[in-house]
């Protein structure tokens, strides 16, 4: 690939309806659906499904030839100027066959992919592997509106090599990272985990706010609440007033406070609750007045139409969408031709847009809401490509929501897109904000000064249509209002209330989706692009796990970013990360080349060590030491074990629940859990075989099992040892809803190892109770039917077996009466109807009657919120009905047998 040049033809290609077939490649079916019907006769359109071709997956994926290769595991030559080895997916290879025999029949080519790096990379792996011999167009487009994809076939371009470099890079990059960091977790932490570029410096951001929680100590304050009266007959009459003052001297506040729970500066008074409630009895009689009143406009600019940060952000404090899900219904939008592009970093508007937002502004909320001169926002992102617009409804005239005839969250996300443009396009918000002083004198002469402030708004303007959300639910919106009353310097005043109120500092808040999305892109790490697909993976790698909507770092992640910051520093250093992004930007814009930068990156240079020697010398590394986290001021340590934390005291062990957070896990939290019955539990001795029996907590669950005798001695040399098959294992039983690692005794520890039970014989066969993953049921041959409840498994006979066998077999919903939910949460959103959590045989799950998702091992029965629940709904919508098995036929069942 030459970086510098341009593939493809620039020439204006011919007209649709001139002879000769125009072959379209576009990414996504549902887009080349859309495109199709737009484009009619003489053009087929047809979808690559995403890429075609990529580096290696696995070693059976390497061709034959490279196998032998040192760097062939890395699909990477890093000894030859860091060529990558491409290769076709191996579930692309009927759709490529399939291009290409269209392509036999078509005149022309015109690669139509995204207009993005990703986007130019797979028109250029396509025109790779296709080979075409007649005339390549590259076709870009924002939106897909039939003028937008008319200009596009009337005005092609090249394909440009730049932005394929970049991006290929960005790949090569993300694979060295990836294959080479990677094992060194999986040797020192725990197998088959992952380590990434950007991944893992956003699960140390995620780590890194969990420490300074846990480091946190939290202060009591205290200050004086105060309801004054202004003695007329004016609404309001009476405001409330906070303490800021003594004596001239400032009364602490949350922001005084340091993260020890200490006072950054010891000229500010910190009032305890003895000293607030004093102070309150001695000012109880006092005569008050306002000693300032200082009045100031207010204007709220409007904010400027969305990129895919913002989106991913409001989406997530507005619909409780994950920034995942928001990128999927925005591809949805976009394919039929509802929006723009989604993966933009630029706020520009055209002016086709600008129009149709003013327009529709003036339209729906009056002249005197419209400015008059368009609105311009400069993008807030470095490097932003402004060639791309901002994501704005599609078309030289806006539909609104209600035009659009969509549904369901499609709708909700585009009315948000929608209301967030026109809003762009409106005047700004004004009014005053008035702040006030009031003084009175305590019984004993001290001074004492409250403080109070308000806000008017006089013309909403933008707010009319739109108001951005905050991460913080404490925050006021744009739009609230808190009205003083009409005060002046002198006013007398007098206290109708006078409460001495105590309060905490916090702890910095945990990340949302929204929030971590916002922390990246102000760092300017990696690319907003790929924000969504960082996150899901974190989350899906068990780093980081959601309580509510906060992402909460497990102990995995504390153990991975430890081992990566001891040993691989640099690779996670916030600068870094944000330095390779600038460089990549240099490759598109022709400022750096691919192979100095990958080499400088993978072989280091000027004395600093690249990746290769980073992970050559994995000896010093000791993988109990970055695996262990002592509590402080006890003996007891946090370890990472294959199998998930545990608590370990001088050889003792106990584990960690998987969803508690590291911040709760304190001293008093770890006694507990040593003192929980989580361990080995003795009952008593079978009197049937004189062995131990006990109860045990094991990773699926609690469960009883007997103690075999020690082993016998190893047989003398030459001896023959006993087959595996022969060895004796113990009778394992797990517990019973009913019961508990607590409370079990002997007597019930013996009836669960005495299942299954056998019942006795119906027509030669025999019958057993036994406990399964769904319940209790009977079992004859290869039939089953469930029993009513668990105490059934010990009391059912033959007889009452024999009647539920001649009774016919219930499947589904039918084996018994629905039980009732366990939680009734609200309305979802999207469905309107009401969501309940339920039961089911895999565990709890939220349902709106239609669609059913089960709880996360974040989520509990008791805290889970309808927004989490709508989010879990959402989620299972988008994935589509599961795909059903087939099943196997009876001819190849026979064939697999002889």
């Amino acid at each position: 690939m030459t970086a510098n040049s341009e593939v493809g033809s620039s020439v204006p290609a011919k007209n649709g309806n001139a002879g000769g077939t125009r072959l379209v490649i576009v990414e996504s079916p549902a887009k080349a659906k859309t495109i199709a019907g737009y484009l009619g006769r003489g053009y087929i359109v047809e979808s690559s499904i995403g890429h075609i071709r990529d580096l290696p997956e696995k070693a059976d994926d390497i061709p034959e030839k490279f196998k032998g290769e040192a760097w062939a595991r890395l699909g990477v030559n890093v000894d030859n100027e860091f060529e990558p080895l491409y290769v076709v997916n191996p579930d692309k290879k009927s759709q490529v066959s399939k291009l290409k025999q269209l392509l036999k029949d078509a005149d022309e080519l015109y690669l139509a992919t995204d207009e993005d790096r990703e986007g130019e990379a797979i028109a250029w792996h396509l025109q790779e592997v296709l080979k075409p011999k007649v005339p390549v167009h590259r076709m870009v487009f924002h939106e897909i509106t039939p003028q937008a994809i008319q200009d596009a076939v009337s005005n092609p371009r090249a394909l440009n090599l730049r932005l394929v470099d970049a991006q290929e890079t960005r790949r090569i990059l993300d694979r060295l990272y990836g294959y080479e960091v990677s094992p060194v977790l999986w040797k020192k932490v725990k197998p088959r985990l992952s380590a990434g570029r950007v991944q893992s410096v956003a699960t140390r951001l995620v780590v890194e706010r969990e420490r300074e929680r846990i480091a946190f100590t939290s202060a009591d304050y205290w200050d004086l609440r105060a309801l004054f009266d202004i003695g007329r007959d004016e609404d309001p009459r009476s405001f409330g007033a906070t303490l800021t003052s003594l004596d001239g001297r400032k009364v602490a506040q949350g922001r005084d406070f340091a993260s020890t729970g200490t006072l950054k500066s010891a000229e500010v008074l910190h009032l305890d609750e003895q000293a607030a409630r004093a102070l309150s009895q001695r000012l109880e009689n006092s005569s008050y007045a306002v000693t300032s009143v200082e009045s100031k406009p207010y204007t709220r600019r409007p904010y400027a139409p969305f990129r895919t940060t913002t989106l991913q952000q409001e989406a997530s404090r507005k619909l409780g969408f994950s920034a995942k899900y928001t990128m999927q219904v925005a591809q949805k939008l976009y394919e039929n031709g509802y929006i723009t592009y989604m993966r933009t970093d630029s706020t520009t508007l055209s002016e086709t847009a600008l129009a149709a937002a003013r327009s529709q502004a003036g339209r729906l909320y009056g002249a005197q809401y419209v400015p008059d001169k368009p609105r311009v926002y400069a993008s807030k992102v470095k490097n932003a490509q402004e060639a791309h617009e901002a994501i704005r409804p599609s078309g030289d005239e806006f539909r609104t929501p209600g035009e659009t005839g969509l549904s369901g969250d499609m709708f909700r996300l585009y009315e948000l897109i929608w209301q967030r443009t026109v809003a762009s396009q409106m005047k700004d918000a004004v009014g005053e904000s008035v702040s006030v002083r009031i003084a009175g004198t305590s019984s004993t002469g001290e001074k004492a000064e409250f403080s109070a402030s308000g806000r008017t708004i006089t013309f909403y303007g933008f707010l009319k249509a739109y108001v951005e959300g905050a991460d913080d639910p404490s925050t006021d919106r744009d739009d609230s209002v808190s009205r003083l009353p009409n005060l002046a310097q002198g006013d007398a005043l007098t206290a109708l209330e006078l409460e001495a109120e105590g309060h905490s500092t916090r702890p910095p808040a945990r990340f949302t989706e929204a929030s971590l999305v916002k922390e990246l892109e102000d760092r300017e790490i990696g690319r907003p692009s790929t924000y969504a697909s960082i996150i899901g993976t974190i989350l899906d790698r068990g780093y980081v796990f959601k309580k509510g909507t906060a992402l909460v770092p497990s102990f995995l992640a504390f153990a991975v970013v430890n081992l990566l910051e001891r040993h691989f520093g640099n690779l996670v250093d916030y600068d870094f990360t944000a330095e390779m992004e600038k460089v990549l930007d240099d490759i598109a814009n022709a400022r750096a080349e691919r192979v100095p930068e990958l080499r400088r990156f993978y072989y280091g240079d000027q004395g600093d060590d690249g990746l290769k020697e980073l992970v050559s010398d994995l000896g010093e590394i000791d993988a109990r030491e970055i695996s262990s986290f002592p509590i402080k001021g006890t003996d007891i340590v946090i370890r990472v074990g294959r199998y998930g934390p545990y608590l370990d005291r001088d050889g003792a062990r106990v584990n960690v629940p998987e969803d508690l957070a590291p911040d709760e896990l304190t001293a008093d939290r770890a006694e507990e859990l040593f003192t929980q019955p989580s361990g080995e539990r003795q009952l008593g001795v079978d009197p049937a075989t004189g062995r131990v029996i006990v109860a045990k907590s094991g990773r699926f669950g609690p469960y009883v099992t007997e103690i075999l005798p020690e082993e016998e001695p190893p047989p003398a040399e030459g001896a023959k040892r006993k087959a595996k098959k022969d060895v004796a294992k113990p009778r394992t039983g797990s517990l019973l809803k009913s019961m508990s690692l607590d409370t079990i005794t002997l007597d019930d520890a013996l009836k669960l190892l005495s299942l299954p039970r056998a019942l006795g014989e119906i027509d030669g066969e025999e019958v057993t109770a036994q406990n399964g993953r769904f319940g209790p049921y009977i079992k004859k041959g290869t039939d089953s039917r469930s029993l009513a409840s668990e105490d059934e498994l010990f009391t059912v006979t033959i007889d009452q077996a024999k009647e539920l066998f001649a009774q016919p077999k219930t499947r589904g919903r039918g084996r018994a009466a629905a039980a009732p939910p366990l939680r009734e949460l609200g309305v979802d959103p999207v469905s309107k109807q009401p969501v309940v959590v339920k039961e089911g045989r895999f565990g709890p799950y939220v349902t709106d009657g239609e669609t059913n998702a089960s709880l996360r091992k974040d989520d509990s029965v008791e805290q889970i919120t309808i927004e989490r629940a709508a989010e879990l709904l959402a989620e299972r919508r988008a994935r589509g009905p599961a795909p059903k098995r087939p099943r196997a036929k009876a001819g190849a069942k026979a064939g697999a047998k002889s």
